[in-house]
C-alpha cells in the first residue's frame, strides 16, 4: 500500500452517528457521459510510542526491555508497507477518498478507499523473544456528509495489541485482561473544485499520533498523550466501537532546526531536567531572569507577551531562547494549555548563532499568529 502519491489528483473521465464499514458511494443522478473530473486525495496517521509517553508501572516493563519504545517515524514516506515491515509504527489509519464531478460542477459520486494497518509487539524475556500480532478491529466509516460543493469522509481505524495486559480499571468490570484499544478518527473533505482539507476528529490518548498529508509528508502531531487515562478507560463503550471518541489536541510540526536541536538537548553534555507543568501554570514569566532552553515533550504551551497571546506550541518545539539573547531576562510568559512534560538544559549548551536563528523563526511565527488572531 503506497503513500497517497502526489496529493489531490485529477483524471479526465466522462451525537456519534452510526458508522458503516466498507466502501460507501455517494449517490448521484448524473449519467456516465456527464462526468467530467475525478478527484482523489489521502490523509494518513502513524501511531508510535515515544519514551516520554509511558508513565506509572507500565514504564518499568519498557525500561527493562521486555517491550520497546519506538524511534519516531520518518518525516516523509513513500511506501507504508515498507514502514510496517520495518516496525516503524504501532498502527496506521490510511484514509483515501474520491469524488466525481460532472461538467456543471456537481458532485455525482464518491467513495472510500484505504483502511487500517496494525503493527506488531515484540516481547523479550531473557534471551527469548516473541512477536505478538496486534488485532485490528473493523474500520468504521461514516456515511459521507454532503454539502454545497463538497463531500466529507470520516474513518476510524485501530485495534489492540496481542499482548495480554491484566490491570485494574476505573469502571466495570474493574479488572481487564486484554490490552486497551488504540485508534484515530480522520476526516477528509473533497471539494468540487479540487481543493482538499483534512482533520483529526478524535484519537486514543495513547500512543502518539503523527498526521501525514497526501504526499506522505508529516504535517501535524497529536499534542497530548495520557497513558494513565488510556490504560484505565479505553475499552468497551468508551471507544468508537462503543459510543465514545476522545477529542484530539493537534499541533503544528516543529522546524528542521528544532528537530536537530532537540537531539542535542536530549543527548548533549548536560543531562536534561525533566519536569511536569500543570494546566494553567506558568513555565516562565515575562520579566523574570532565566537561562534555560525548553523542549516540549508532551502537551501544549501558550506564548504571551504583555498579556497578548502570540502562539501555541506542541511536542518538539524549543522555547526560551530569547532570554539568552536579550540579557538573561524572559521576554514572554510560557503557560501550559494542557498538562505538559518539558525537558530543559542551560542555554549555554547552544551556539549563540543557532539561538538567534531559532528566535528569528519564532518571531515570524508569533507575528503571523498575532495577525490571524
Amino acid at each position: 500500500m503506497p503513500a497517497c502519491g502526489g496529493g489531490s489528483t485529477t483524471s479526465r473521465r466522462g451525537q456519534h452517528p452510526r458508522q458503516v464499514p466498507g466502501t460507501i458511494l455517494v449517490p448521484g443522478p448524473a449519467a456516465a457521459h456527464d462526468r467530467g473530473m475525478r478527484y482523489e486525495s489521502c490523509v494518513t496517521s502513524l501511531s508510535w510510542i515515544p519514551s516520554e509517553a509511558v508513565t506509572g508501572l507500565g514504564r518499568a516493563v519498557f525500561d527493562k526491555g521486555v517491550t520497546h519504545y519506538d524511534n519516531p517515524p520518518p518525516a516523509e514516506f513513500a511506501d507504508i508497507e515498507e514502514l510496517r515491515a520495518a516496525d516503524r509504527f504501532r498502527f496506521a489509519n490510511v484514509l483515501r477518498a474520491w469524488i466525481e464531478v460532472d461538467n456543471t460542477g456537481r458532485i455525482t459520486a464518491g467513495g472510500y478507499d484505504g483502511g487500517g494497518l496494525m503493527g506488531i509487539t515484540i516481547v523479550r524475556l531473557g534471551g527469548l523473544s516473541h512477536v505478538f500480532q496486534a488485532a485490528a478491529l473493523p474500520d468504521l466509516r461514516r456515511e459521507p456528509e454532503r454539502g454545497d460543493g463538497w463531500v466529507r469522509f470520516v474513518q476510524t481505524t485501530g485495534g489492540r495489541t496481542g499482548l495480554p495486559a491484566p490491570r485494574r480499571v476505573r469502571h466495570r468490570p474493574f479488572i481487564q485482561w486484554r490490552a486497551p484499544l488504540v485508534w484515530t478518527t480522520l476526516s477528509l473533505t473533497l471539494h468540487a473544485d479540487g481543493r482538499t482539507e483534512y482533520a483529526v476528529e478524535g484519537a486514543s490518548r495513547f500512543p502518539r499520533h503523527w498526521i501525514y498529508d497526501a504526499d506522505g509528508r508529516l504535517a501535524r502531531k497529536s499534542g497530548l498523550t495520557d497513558y494513565a487515562q488510556w490504560w484505565g478507560v479505553s475499552f468497551g463503550r468508551h471507544t468508537p466501537w462503543g459510543d465514545e471518541d476522545s477529542p484530539a489536541l493537534v499541533t503544528a510540526v516543529e522546524t528542521a532546526l528544532e528537530q536537530s536541536l532537540s537531539v542535542q538537548l536530549m543527548r548533549g553534555a548536560a543531562k536534561p531536567r525533566i519536569r511536569t507543568v500543570a494546566t494553567g501554570d506558568a513555565l516562565v514569566r515575562q520579566g523574570e531572569p532565566g537561562d534555560e532552553i525548553f523542549l516540549i515533550l508532551d502537551g501544549a504551551i501558550r506564548v504571551e507577551r504583555d498579556g497578548e497571546q502570540l502562539a501555541e506550541y506542541g511536542p518538539g518545539a524549543i522555547l526560551g531562547e530569547r532570554a539568552q539573547l536579550e540579557g538573561g531576562i524572559r521576554t514572554s510568559t510560557l503557560t501550559a494549555v494542557t498538562a505538559c512534560r518539558v525537558a530543559s538544559v542551560p542555554a549555554g549548551q547552544f551556539e549563540p548563532g543557532v539561538l538567534a536563528e531559532l528566535a528569528a523563526g519564532h518571531r515570524r511565527e508569533d507575528a503571523d499568529d498575532a495577525v490571524r488572531s
